[in-house]
């Protein structure tokens, strides 16, 4: 029997840490949360002055949850969940 793996869950300290540590939005960290990332790696996300293609974490976070999230969403109202997309 294949086992299964726990998620983690992170206290809400740690989550409030990494809102005031990277300026970010109770919304933000609410999706963050819904996405399942880890509060302790925002710091290798953030980009540096070297990494100009990174986006800002608060619009990182926001393009992930779109992404999974809101086309989902779409799909099942148009009614094409089943089909695959290209």
């Amino acid at each position: 029997m294949p086992k299964k793996k726990k998620k983690k869950k992170f206290s809400d300290e740690i989550w409030a840490l990494a809102k005031t540590k990277y300026h970010l939005s109770a919304r933000h960290i609410e999706k963050a949360k819904k996405l399942g990332m880890n509060p302790k790696k925002f710091g290798s996300l953030v980009p540096n002055k070297s990494e100009p293609w990174k986006k800002p974490l608060g619009q990182f976070i926001e393009s992930c949850y779109y992404k999974r999230f809101e086309k989902q969403q779409s799909r099942k109202k148009n009614g094409k969940h089943n089909e695959e997309t290209p």
